[in-house]
């Protein structure tokens, strides 16, 4: 799973609840949403991963976010999903992802720490909190890390400065609160996923 090039935006689905998720998840494929995450933060994350996985889990990256142990990536792998995010980075998380055969993306807030998950085996870089990096972070990282490095920008990321990251050299961006809260309504989720949709597509 390695060889997976995650492109575009991700959908952050933080506090989704079972009995909705495959109805938000079908309006977030309408939209063009390709990565789907349930955070393991969320309501029984990993039903809501095994229903998306099962679902949509052939033309669609399910991921497993804020996991923070190798117990949680084998128990992520179990339940279908093909990709490991994380706030930070954890060289045990990585190391355990990459031998379920999933792709990995950790946190990474410093130089060093992002020199660190790339030898360690990430796949990509998630920029958190991206918000207080900014542009400006992504352009100078850009000049000393390996070339083409996929950089994520994750965190405070909306409609509003999704322009500015992909300028500064981001492969993506997360998009979390500004495109879902716990409660919202499939229509208004699909309204909002459109509209970053079109603001990634036209940066």
């Amino acid at each position: 799973m390695s060889a997976v090039v995650l492109e575009g935006l991700v959908a952050i689905l933080r506090g989704v609840r079972p009995d909705e998720v495959l109805a938000l998840g079908g309006v977030l494929r309408e939209a063009g949403f390709r990565v789907i995450e349930v955070p393991l933060n969320s309501p029984d994350p990993f039903t809501s991963i095994e229903r998306l996985a099962r679902a949509y889990g052939a033309d669609a990256l399910i991921g497993a976010g804020t996991v923070l142990t190798p117990h949680d990536v084998d128990r992520v792998a179990d339940a279908g999903a093909r990709l490991v995010l994380a706030p930070n980075f954890d060289a045990a998380v990585v190391a355990r992802a990459k031998a379920r055969g999933l792709a990995t993306m950790p946190g990474v807030a410093t130089p060093t720490e992002a020199f660190a998950a790339l030898a360690a085996g990430a796949d990509t870089l998630k920029m958190f909190p991206a918000e207080l990096l900014g542009p400006p972070v992504v352009r100078a990282w850009r000049s000393v890390l390996p070339a083409g490095t996929p950089l994520f920008a994750v965190g405070g990321v909306g409609r509003a400065n999704l322009a500015a990251f992909k300028a500064a050299g981001v492969r993506g961006a997360g998009i979390g609160s500004s495109l879902y809260t716990p409660g919202l309504d499939a229509a208004e989720l699909g309204r909002r996923a459109r509209e970053l949709q079109s603001a990634w597509a036209a940066a």
